[in-house]
Formats: structure tokens, sequence, C-alpha cells
């Protein structure tokens, strides 16, 4: 996903994107229910459900897993959750990764 995407994601959804606001956009784009979504992940549907409105957090390694059963860049999915625990703690700071 570059950046193009992520930014027309936070155009429609008029707020800056989570991870769970783009697992959510995957979910719906993909048209798969939350059962067998979270199956997909290996999470269960509750968890899903409070993941994709931002109640539950992942951690990076998490997010790899995510991202890669889900065959999307790892890179935006880490990104992403490191992202939501800055804010989540109030830190005002942007990540920017770098693959080494």
């Amino acid at each position: 996903m570059n950046i193009d995407a992520l930014s027309a994601l936070e155009k429609i959804s008029g707020k800056k994107l989570t991870l769970g606001s783009l697992i959510w956009s995957i979910r719906t784009c993909e048209e798969i229910n939350q059962v067998n979504f979270a199956r997909k992940l290996g999470v269960s549907t509750q968890y899903l459900c409070d993941l994709e409105h931002d109640r539950k957090s992942v951690s990076p390694k998490q997010a790899k897993k995510f991202a890669k059963k889900l065959k999307y860049p790892e890179k935006q999915f880490i990104t992403l959750a490191l992202q939501d625990a800055l804010n989540r703690d109030g830190i005002h700071m942007e990540i920017n990764l770098k693959v080494a």
C-alpha cells in the first residue's frame, strides 16, 4: 500500500489512519465478515471488533504477523502500530520507518 492509497483512505474516513481502521478497510473491501476475517488473522471476533474501533492495540510483532497473513507490506502495519502507541500515550511525534 503506497502513500497515495493511505492518503485516500484518510480522506474518505475524515481522520488519521490507524491500524484498526486500515484492517477494517481491508476487511470491508474484501467483503469478509468479522467472524471469517478474525479466523484468518487468528484472533477472536471480539478482539477484531475492538481493534477495528481502536479500543485495542497491536504490538509491532503482531502487526507484522497480520501483514504477512493478509499479504500486505509489513512496514506499513508496523508503522501504524507504533504510531497508534505514540498517539495513545499523547506523544506528538510521527513514525517514519526505514528498512535496515
